[in-house]
């Protein structure tokens, strides 16, 4: 995993330059997909969040949650709890999410009303997060994207929010991936001075448009780009979920002891 942000930097400026002066052809999917993944979002990070879950009448429900997420080398660690309401509270997920293409990633779904932690199979990564409009896979991955799963092509470059992005086609890489991630075809506009996608969009077989998923609010946070709003809907029932990161704190430290499926079953400790 490349950390170099000079590097990263250096060719943003380039490709862009490409695009304004019509120079070069736009880079292929694989290359900015390669760029995206390898986008600096720090070793370890402490987040809190409002979450907003919105029907299709407006009618609104909120959430709190709390998370931290650490690399252990290629290895990301990510452990993620709801802490209000009551009702759902100390509900928690785990996952471990490798760098090698042939080993499954790990993940755990902690339910404290059964007190039980339950495995997550990749089966089940396109299942939606506890009543979100956000996937398992969403969670896990962040802002980063799961290059084994797809083929990628380069559509062109359009503006979205005033930024000039590149607009990348994804097909998943067979059918049994395609249901797993619950979708056929995915079109993502990804900023090539900050490599975050600003829109994504999910279509099925026959082309329908399922989801639609909006990075807002990006912002620098110790140095390091981050949407603090993220919004996806779901077209066909019209519920939507708004995650809302209102404390992000890259510099503290995060325990290794975090990641563990004990952890997980002890809840939110307080927070």
């Amino acid at each position: 995993m490349f950390r170099s942000t000079f590097c990263v930097a250096a060719l943003a400026i380039a490709t862009f330059c490409f695009v304004a002066h019509g120079e070069d052809p736009l880079p292929d999917g694989s290359e900015i997909i390669a760029n995206v993944n390898a986008r600096d979002d720090g070793q370890h990070v402490h987040l809190r969040a409002t979450i907003t879950l919105r029907d299709k009448n407006g009618s609104e429900r909120v959430r709190e949650s709390v998370s931290w997420r650490k690399y252990f080398g290629d290895e990301k660690k990510t452990l993620f709890f709801f802490v209000s309401p009551a009702n759902i509270r100390d509900t928690g997920f785990l996952t471990f999410d490798y760098a090698k293409a042939d080993r499954d990633d790990d993940q755990w779904l902690y339910l404290p009303a059964a007190r039980k932690v339950r495995r997550i199979s990749s089966s089940d990564r396109g299942d939606f997060f506890v009543g979100t409009d956000f996937t398992f896979e969403d969670i896990k991955k962040e802002s980063k994207v799961s290059a084994e799963d797809f083929t990628f092509q380069t559509l062109g470059a359009e503006t979205i929010d005033g930024h000039t992005c590149y607009k990348v086609e994804a097909v998943p890489v067979d059918e049994q991936t395609a249901k797993e991630l619950g979708y056929a075809r995915g079109v993502s506009w990804f900023d090539p001075e900050i490599w975050l996608s600003r829109r994504t969009e999910q279509y099925d077989a026959n082309g329908k448009l399922l989801r639609t998923i909006l990075s807002q609010d990006i912002e620098q946070v110790d140095g390091i780009w981050i949407a603090r709003k993220a919004t996806a809907k779901t077209e066909r029932s019209g519920h939507s979920t708004i995650f809302e990161f209102t404390e992000v704190d890259y510099a503290s430290p995060v325990e290794d002891s975090l990641f563990t499926e004990r952890s997980l079953s002890r809840g939110a400790r307080g927070e």
